[in-house]
C-alpha cells in the first residue's frame, strides 16, 4: 500500500510540476512583444524608409477628424517622400478648382533625426511642385506616430498614425 501511495505522489508531482517549467508568464510575454515592437520601428528609422499612415487628423483651430484607415499615406526614404493626406484649414496661397488635399513628391533636404529612451524624432524639408513643406515627426517605440506639417500656403496641422514598412511588390 505505501509503494501504490509513494508511486501516486510522485506521478501527480510530475504532471503539476511539468506545465509550469516551460510556459513565459503574460508579463514576459508582453516584454518580449515590445521589445520586438522597438526593434522593428528602430529599424524601419535607421533604413529611413517606411510608410505613414494617418488615422487622425487635427486642424489648426478645428476639432480632431478620424480618417478613413489606410487610405492617406506618407511614404518616406531617404531619396524621395510622396505624400497624400487631407487638408482642413487656412490655405493663403492655393489654385482655384485644386484638389485642396496635401499632395507632393519631392527629396527631403535637412533630415535631422534624433532620438531618446522611448520616442524618435525626425525633421525634414521637401519641396513640392509649388511649396515646401517642413515634416516633423514623433515616432513611439510602438509605432504610434505624429505627423506635423508647415507649408508656406497653409496653416499648420498635424495627423495621428502608425508607421509601417513599405510593401514590396513579390511577383
Amino acid at each position: 500500500m505505501k509503494t501504490t501511495v509513494s508511486i501516486l505522489v510522485v506521478l501527480f508531482s510530475f504532471l503539476a510540476f511539468q506545465g509550469f517549467a516551460q510556459e513565459k508568464s503574460k508579463k514576459e510575454l508582453k516584454a518580449q512583444s515590445e521589445l520586438q515592437k522597438q526593434k522593428e520601428i528602430q529599424a524601419l528609422i535607421e533604413a529611413k524608409n517606411f510608410v505613414f499612415d494617418a488615422e487622425k487628423i487635427y486642424p489648426q483651430g478645428g476639432r480632431m477628424l478620424i480618417l478613413d484607415y489606410n487610405t492617406y499615406f506618407l511614404k518616406f526614404t531617404a531619396e524621395n517622400v510622396n505624400c497624400d493626406l487631407p487638408f482642413f484649414g487656412r490655405g493663403f496661397n492655393i489654385g482655384y478648382g485644386s484638389d485642396g488635399g496635401i499632395k507632393f513628391e519631392g527629396k527631403p533636404e535637412n533630415l535631422k533625426i534624433e532620438q531618446t529612451k522611448k520616442k524618435c524624432t525626425i525633421k525634414a524639408t521637401v519641396k513640392g511642385q509649388n511649396d515646401v513643406y517642413d515634416l516633423f515627426f514623433t515616432i513611439f517605440f510602438n509605432g504610434g506616430t505624429s505627423l506635423s506639417i508647415n507649408s508656406n500656403n497653409r496653416s499648420v496641422i498635424s495627423y495621428d498614425g502608425q508607421i509601417r514598412a513599405p510593401k514590396t511588390d513579390k511577383k
